[in-house]
């Protein structure tokens, strides 16, 4: 058997180089590239490795959890037809990428992670940064990468590179199971050498089914449609992981089916499309909701059903309301007791649309949803008019965006009040143009993800609007924005504090106890201080001039823009558990537990045959 001597850290990179995914006889490249922070733990193995491979970018950052953040928006932005890997030393370099890893995990997204390890050997241990355990040798700070990873390994040999390997990229590159995959790396083992055999750095492409749900199945949901007076349609980010806006677009023209959105499948339908009804859940329309109370039958497309999208199961309130879900995922695909379609979005939704032939909704609902559409509409302009204050409300920032960005602009969020404003008053133009991260909801995503995005597509403008709590949480990375030439414009909404957990924090009685900023921050310096161009706007107006005069710069532009932290926008018949406190000695919150002891008597069990 033919050979190849290298590190341990070598022959990875060389294996990562090898790496090719085929989707619909297309093929590209899986990895593209290495980001990372090289420290006593992975300088000397995989940080030397990269060195003698340049083909295989690398990009520095200032944080680790920032570039898995990265990593993760660059394989939602490939509909996971491709990741990053990162790579970090060991000790707090490599936990500062567990969040990361949970966030990835969490909304299905692959990512390769490769934190540096203790010595192998352990001959001089205890080490730099070890966590010492009496009860075993063979634990480190990396074990707290299991729970939160879809597939974990410590290479303790050479050798086990040959066996590993093949599984991470398993599970990265399967559309049912993919998440963080998390190779520890000992520092001793990454540098030591081995004679690997040379098939192991032959190109190997793997294939991303379009897997088929049981044919009984579809035959079975196609029935239920049918019989169905008022379905809804939720589609959630799997519609964009199969590439499936075409196919859902194309179902919903010929059905009739409204259309409401996870935050993971927003603008999977562009506003403008008539069964378009847009956010659905805890941060849902009028319309959206008003629909999913009435449904008698619910098909998920691509989504985990979470509690914000069931509004904490209270959403769908129909007493004979079934669900069918279509999920690659099979737990996902059960949940509400659904009729589970097991399968690739795109293509169950192709055969569920031969199956149900000609079928399409009744025209008094057809009617209903146009109405709702419209009020909706008279809504969200409402709510977005300038009041005429001192200082615009995030609702104004928001509609100033959404008119001066263009159609394949890409708006970029995370946390804070900003995602539940979005999901409500964004006006989708083009499918995939709007990316908030929900599934994890992590402050200090959003900066790190603007990049991430420029990498997998350079072509397109990106948006990131941040509030001023998750800003403070990562703004290291404009420092890497503008050491790689990312063009993208950052929105700073200052309110002061943490507004959404502000005014949660109200509505349950405490009075917004913890959330305002104490201390005045000046983010226009802060920001310039990093090398990003800056600017600070005090109108809607200003704000709209500069968001457009921003296209012409060469790196990372920051806009500031203080609101009003009072002005929110409300909720539209949906509801959220948070659990006030059943004592208190004060009055608002014992009155929010009476509300909410009324709020919850709504929450469902949902059975086979619907009903509580």
């Amino acid at each position: 058997m033919k050979t190849v001597r290298l590190t341990t850290a070598q022959a990875l990179v060389r294996y990562m180089k090898c790496q090719y995914l085929e989707r619909d006889g297309v093929e590209r490249p899986f990895f593209g590239g290495v980001l990372g922070i090289l420290g006593h733990g992975n300088l000397a193995g995989v940080g030397q490795a990269l060195q003698e491979n340049p083909d295989v970018r690398f990009i520095p950052f200032r944080n680790e959890q920032a570039m898995v953040h990265a990593a993760v928006a660059y394989a939602r932005t490939r509909a996971r037809l491709g990741t990053l890997a990162c790579t970090s030393s060991i000790g707090p370099g490599a936990t500062n990428m567990v969040t990361g890893a949970a966030l990835a995990t969490i909304n299905r997204l692959p990512v390769l992670l490769l934190p540096g390890d203790l010595f192998a050997t352990r001959r001089t241990a205890p080490v730099l940064q070890q966590l010492e355990s009496e009860q075993s040798q063979d634990v480190s700070v990396n074990d707290c990468f299991r729970p939160v990873s879809r597939y974990w390994d410590r290479i303790n040999r050479p050798e086990q590179l040959v066996w590993s390997l093949p599984e991470a990229m398993r599970v990265l590159t399967s559309p049912s199971q993919t998440g963080a995959a998390t190779l520890a790396l000992p520092q001793d083992v990454q540098a030591e050498a081995f004679a690997f055999p040379a098939g192991l750095f032959e190109k190997r492409v793997w294939n991303v089914p379009r897997n088929r749900a049981d044919r009984d199945a579809v035959a079975r949901a196609a029935e239920l449609l049918r019989k169905s007076r008022c379905p809804l349609l939720i589609a959630g980010g799997g519609v964009f992981h199969s590439e499936a806006v075409g196919a859902l677009a194309t179902f919903a023209a010929r059905t009739g089916v409204p259309v409401a959105e996870t935050q993971a499948g927003r603008s999977a339908l562009p506003t403008a499309h008539p069964q378009s009804v847009g956010a659905v859940g805890a941060t849902g329309t009028l319309a959206a909701n008003r629909l999913a109370r009435e449904a008698d039958l619910v098909l998920a497309i691509g989504t985990r059903l979470a509690d914000f999208t069931t509004a904490s199961k209270t959403a769908f309130r129909n007493p004979a309301v079934r669900f069918v879900a279509v999920n690659v995922c099979e737990m996902d695909a059960h949940k509400q007791a659904a009729l589970p379609l097991c399968g690739d979005a795109r293509a169950v939704l192709e055969e569920l649309g031969e199956a149900v032939g000609g079928w399409r909704v009744e025209g008094t609902y057809s009617v209903r949803i146009a109405e709702l559409r419209e009020k909706w509409s008279e809504e969200v302009a409402r709510v977005c008019r300038p009041a005429g204050g001192t200082l615009p409300a995030q609702a104004e920032v928001i509609a100033a965006l959404d008119d001066v960005m263009g159609p394949d602009e890409v708006i970029v969020n995370a946390a804070g009040s900003a995602p539940g404003d979005l999901h409500k008053l964004w006006r989708a133009k083009a499918p995939g143009t709007y990316h908030v991260e929900y599934g994890y909801s992590c402050m200090g995503y959003e900066i790190p993800a603007g990049i991430g995005i420029r990498l997998a597509a350079p072509e397109k403008r990106v948006c990131v609007l941040v509030g001023d709590g998750s800003y403070l949480m990562m703004p290291s990375e404009i420092v890497t924005a503008v050491q790689e030439d990312i063009r993208m414009t950052i929105v700073l909404v200052d309110n002061h504090g943490y507004g959404s957990i502000g005014g949660l924090s109200e509505s349950l009685g405490s009075a917004g106890f913890g959330t305002r900023m104490s201390v005045p921050v000046d983010y226009v310096a802060n920001a310039a201080s990093l090398g990003a161009k800056t600017i600070r706007v005090r109108t809607v107006d200003e704000l709209k001039r500069s968001y457009e005069a921003s296209h012409d710069a060469d790196g990372p532009v920051v806009i500031v823009v203080e609101t009003d932290r009072e002005r929110r926008v409300g909720g539209y018949e949906s509801w959220w558990d948070v659990t006030p406190a059943e004592v208190s000695e004060t009055e608002g919150v014992r009155q929010a537990r009476a509300e909410w002891e009324s709020a919850r008597i709504h929450e469902r069990a949902f059975h086979a045959e619907g009903g509580k």
